[in-house]
């Protein structure tokens, strides 16, 4: 490779030059209008709650709206296909899910775009646990009698999910792979007609986000064996984690992030990282959050690369185990 001559030497520099101060300038300027944050979910739930406790005070912060807007289908696949579609220009972000973002591309090669080189992560704002819950009317009211009854009647029992590829049915097929248990899984149209059925005793068990099914478990309509999160909640004091029960793999919370369409530039994924981030900082905003069971992370775009990436993978390899299909 022939060096560059003094010229060649003098123009390449002043064209690096030219690229970074006209990229410092856009996210200078960067925004100039509303900012559109879609959640791939109906208004109600816990991504749509969690996207709107963090927008108003972030557009306050932008100087700029940002404005929620549901797009909910398919476990979160249209409202990721959308923001795969966008403009790389940081006006279209979405509200990043375990469902969208791992166990529906991982159980559904088709969905139309690929998680892991189709978006730009920017924050993973919160995790949440999740629960294994039972009917009281179930035999066992803590994990070991779980186990006990449900591997001496394999097929036996069935668990609700929120629909094929979501979230609560790809975590408790990973329960299923790690404990050597078989139960069958009945999906619902949506976490809510599910935890309805389980509350009312038509089906005996279900993995479900925890701030949906807190309210029950207080109310000793669900029993509460086990939380996948990174230590005890607070409010269920005696109930372990995954962790503590030998079953380290199922414990997954769930998460909650901020992506892009790929390609956005560099600055502006740093400049909304580091908004957001201010925003988690914000203890009104914290206390908000942690009512629904939800803990901060704010982490790096570099790390929540990582944690996506290892969220497919996981249930990927689940998807595989299990010889999972579509319904």
């Amino acid at each position: 490779m022939k060096p560059l001559n003094s010229r060649a030497f003098l123009q390449a520099t002043l064209w690096g030059f030219a690229m970074l101060w006209g990229l410092s300038a856009h996210a200078q300027t960067y925004p100039q209008k509303p900012i559109r944050l879609l959640v791939p979910f109906a208004p109600g739930g816990s991504t749509d709650l969690v996207a709107r406790i963090v927008a108003d005070p972030l557009g306050k912060l932008l100087g700029q709206t940002v404005v929620v807007e549901n797009k909910p289908g398919g476990g979160g696949v249209v409202g990721a296909l959308e923001v795969a579609k966008a403009a790389p220009d940081g006006y279209t972000l979405g509200l990043t899910t375990a469902s969208s973002a791992a166990t529906n591309p991982a159980i559904n090669p088709n969905v139309g775009y690929k998680p892991l080189t189709d978006f730009t992560p920017i924050i993973n704002m919160v995790a949440t646990p999740n629960v294994l819950a039972v009917h009281p009317s179930f035999p066992a009211k803590d994990m070991a009698g779980f186990l006990k009854v449900v591997r001496a009647n394999p097929g036996k029992f069935d668990y609700a999910s929120s629909g094929t590829g979501g979230i609560g049915h790809l975590q408790m097929e990973l329960f299923k792979t790690l404990s050597k248990t078989f139960v069958v899984h009945i999906p619902y149209a949506g976490a809510g007609p599910a935890l309805r059925d389980v509350v009312g005793g038509q089906v005996p068990i279900v993995f479900d986000n925890l701030p949906s099914a807190m309210s029950h478990i207080q109310g000793k309509r669900l029993v509460a064996l086990a939380v996948a999160s990174s230590s005890r909640v607070p409010e269920l004091p005696d109930v372990p984690t995954f962790k503590e029960l030998g079953l380290e793999g199922v414990n997954r919370p769930a998460l909650y992030g901020i992506w892009g369409p790929k390609q956005l530039p560099a600055p502006l994924v740093a400049q909304l990282n580091a908004a957001v981030k201010k925003v988690l900082q914000d203890p009104a905003v914290i206390k908000r959050l942690e009512a629904t069971g939800s803990r901060v992370v704010a982490n790096s775009p570099t790390e929540f690369a990582a944690q996506l990436k290892a969220e497919y993978e996981v249930y990927k390899q689940v998807v595989d185990a299990q010889k999972l299909k579509l319904d």
